[in-house]
């Protein structure tokens, strides 16, 4: 009975001591780990990226709203060129007023796309993509510097291309 007794005790004191041993104390995690800054930028970046993707997007949609016009008008100024010595002093007149609203068109299409290339050379989260992007408001001056040329077809064609510059950029922003 006292070996049982002692191995009783032993066992006890055992568990005690291991018991004893333990901490009993909470460790308080602070609610600022690393985790949650790299979060926030990430949403920042995020957030940065879906701005410029939704400017370049307004500017596609601009761009191509403006070509779309542009093809049945420069084919009406061309055609009234064409038929300079035919044509009546008021379409001669109105041929002109197309001209210069297609000039000053163009002008603010050129504006709009320094201004997106400003953005996102500015922008931290976007300047990855200002790579790809830059050149669009060049192309946009070239088509302006042919309309002022008279050549108003192929200022539509250099427009395509820096619509299709704007969508590369889209693409490689999703």
């Amino acid at each position: 009975m006292k070996i049982i007794v002692a191995i009783v005790s032993i066992l006890l004191l055992s568990t005690a001591a291991f018991s004893q041993t333990r901490s009993r104390t909470t460790t308080r995690r602070s609610t600022s780990s690393g985790k949650t800054p790299k979060a926030s930028e990430q949403q920042a970046a995020a957030d940065a990226r879906t701005a410029g993707a939704t400017k370049v997007a307004d500017q596609v949609k601009n761009l191509t709203k403006f070509l779309y016009l542009l093809g049945g008008v420069a084919k009406g100024i061309e055609d009234i060129d064409a038929r300079r010595s035919e044509a009546p002093p008021s379409a001669l007149q109105k041929n002109e007023q197309n001209k210069a609203a297609v000039k000053s068109s163009l002008e603010n299409v050129r504006v709009g796309l320094d201004q997106l290339e400003i953005y996102f050379r500015s922008t931290p989260g976007l300047q990855g993509y200002y790579v790809k992007l830059a050149g669009s408001a060049s192309g946009a001056a070239n088509a302006e510097a042919q309309a002022a040329a008279g050549h108003f077809d192929q200022a539509g064609r250099t427009l395509l291309g820096v619509v299709n510059r704007l969508t590369d950029v889209l693409v490689l922003m999703r």
